[in-house]
């Protein structure tokens, strides 16, 4: 199976005075799956998991019923408020098969330190409990609290979004590496090939690839699970220039792991 780890749909019905705004017109508009089929037929990809992109439950409901339309959404990571006296049970009454695991703006949250505090730990236990995974939407800033997170959760698979987004465009790659380089030495912590291009900024795609081998070398070929990002991916690239890219990058013999098998097996996508 060829799987798109990372990928998200949409209705700008529902998104009034959010995240994209109309300056953004590549993005601008609705995104469904007959606008992502094709090009996921074109690359050969059978399969997705579908991220959210707002922090309510309404949209992790709209996501659900998209999922019981169409089969190639393997899996659904949606949102909970982690810090709720009920996120326990929120959690448990999410008992849909393609819901796979939560996951916090935490790029957007002022308080960089929001990740580390201890009453995230009843969601934490319930999300262990249930079988569940934690996507980590984190900036380079985020990164040492993050450590600390992982670092207490051990049994929590947690799985960076986007490399951390680097700054790319602006070439800090030293601090980066080495907060990167911390997380992976955590076995649970694993890292999408993923949101790189539209981190580059000016610079041409060749900018990219340092990132995602660094991405590579520090997870191994196990922990890397390669996503579009797609229909962000549109503001810098193209889907099937994105993979094809991708798969230049990670050695060949990695790529059943890389493309397919790590996501499978990361978000027991086997259960769709």
């Amino acid at each position: 199976m060829l799987i798109d780890a990372h990928q998200h749909f949409w209705l700008l019905k529902d998104r009034a005075d959010q995240w994209p705004q109309p300056s953004l017109e590549a993005i601008y508009r609705d995104f469904l799956p007959d606008d992502l089929l094709p090009l996921m037929r074109q690359a050969g990809v059978t399969g997705t998991v579908l991220v959210q992109t707002m922090e309510t439950a309404a949209d992790t409901d709209f996501m659900l019923a998209l999922a019981d339309k169409h089969s190639f959404i393997k899996g659904v990571v949606g949102w909970v408020d982690m810090k709720a006296p009920d996120a326990p049970e929120q959690i448990a009454s999410r008992s849909h098969p393609a819901f796979k695991g939560v996951r916090p703006m935490l790029q957007e949250i002022a308080d960089v330190s929001w990740i580390e505090d201890p009453a995230l730990d009843p969601a934490v236990a319930a999300l262990i409990d249930h079988g569940l995974v934690f996507d980590a939407l984190v900036l380079p800033q985020h990164l040492p609290h993050l450590l600390a997170f992982a670092t207490r959760h051990t049994g929590l698979p947690i799985v960076i979004d986007h490399g951390a987004k680097p700054l790319i465009a602006s070439g800090h790659y030293g601090n980066w590496r080495r907060d990167m380089a911390a997380l992976a030495a955590l076995p649970h912590v694993h890292c999408k090939l993923s949101g790189l291009l539209t981190e580059r900024g000016d610079q041409k795609q060749e900018a990219v690839r340092p990132y995602a081998e660094t991405i590579i070398e520090l997870f191994g070929a196990e922990r890397v699970m390669f996503g579009s990002d797609w229909p962000v991916l549109r503001l810098a690239g193209d889907y099937q220039a994105w993979l094809d890219f991708s798969r230049d990058i990670v050695p060949a013999a990695d790529h059943a792991a890389v493309f397919g098998g790590n996501a499978v097996r990361f978000y027991s996508l086997s259960d769709r």
